[in-house]
């Protein structure tokens, strides 16, 4: 497999004309020092709120407002620089959720978390309900359709919030019916690329942006496999890095076919290898395991917490 992903890799650079490889090698050397108003010099922490009746993850938990905001607190306590609260399951099968109702999940949660002093993106891939939170005082737009809707473009460029720009194929109903691609990382990297350059048209600054290479969306296990080998290669679109891999299916697949509840061990590995290839953003449900994990592996290599 490895010789495989090496020739395939060295004909996706081949084919690069070279002012793209130019163009690439310069993204490596942009500086990414802030995001969500705060500093990269170390992983961020962008705890998983779900305002849902039907995560995959949690089983609708935190769909009580109250709930909701009371994790969210408790996140923030723990560690989390960021917390992403969603009013729609994107799940594998997921139905799509009327904006209305999911301004009705997720404004007050967002207001009150901002209330608190506590930054928070919202979660959605709704014009509306970018509007609406942001409104509410979230500092992130999160969007697994990298704003692909133009009025999403309208709403980001308009305001003062950051974007994370999610790849994704398909979508969340169907995404999982045979994904395919000419090699993941060369298809998903060209993608983005792609949305960063429809963004920075649209009047939305490179700094104010961060990617996803959005595991688990349209991607066997082995897609997602070939994405954390290959995250180095992101850091030339000049953007950070933001990595979800918390929970997901693709863990269980790779190890005995544990639940979500039992993905903990393979989510910390995920995203000690995400941060082994510098990745600035880790998007965790666990968030004070996670912390400390992190705290052991900066120890280890002298990079202190």
């Amino acid at each position: 497999m490895v010789s495989q992903t090496l020739v395939t890799r060295g004909a996706y650079d081949a084919g690069k004309p070279d002012a793209d490889m130019d163009r690439e090698l310069a993204g490596i050397a942009v500086p990414r020092r802030q995001f969500a108003g705060q500093t990269l010099g170390k992983p961020m922490l962008m705890g998983v709120l779900n305002v849902t009746p039907d995560s995959f993850s949690d089983g609708g938990r935190f769909a009580d407002i109250n709930a909701a905001i009371t994790h969210g607190r408790a996140m923030a306590a723990a560690g989390a620089v960021l917390i992403d609260v969603g009013g729609e399951s994107t799940r594998p099968g997921a139905v799509a959720v009327d904006a209305a109702e999911e301004v009705m999940r997720t404004a007050g949660v967002v207001k009150a978390l901002t209330g608190d002093g506590i930054a928070v993106s919202i979660d959605t891939r709704h014009a509306s309900v970018m509007a609406a939170g942001v409104s509410a005082g979230a500092r992130v737009i999160n969007d697994i359709t990298a704003l692909s809707d133009p009025a999403a473009l309208a709403v980001a460029a308009g305001s003062d919030a950051d974007v994370v720009l999610m790849h994704m194929q398909g979508e969340p109903r169907t995404m999982q019916d045979e994904p395919t691609y000419a090699w993941a990382p060369g298809d998903v990297h060209d993608y983005l690329r792609a949305r960063i350059d429809a963004c920075v048209a649209a009047g939305i600054a490179r700094g104010r942006i961060a990617i996803d290479v959005g595991l688990g969306f349209g991607k066997t296990p082995g897609h997602n496999a070939e994405l954390l080998d290959h995250l180095a290669m992101f850091h030339s679109l000049g953007c950070a890095l933001v990595v979800g891999a918390s929970r997901k299916s693709f863990i269980g697949r790779l190890s005995a076919g544990e639940g979500a509840g039992d993905r903990l061990p393979g989510s910390i590995a995920s995203a000690l290898a995400a941060v082994a290839k510098s990745a600035q953003i880790l998007r965790v449900h666990d968030v004070a395991e996670t912390r400390q994990a992190l705290a052991v592996q900066a120890a280890i290599h002298g990079t202190g917490t």
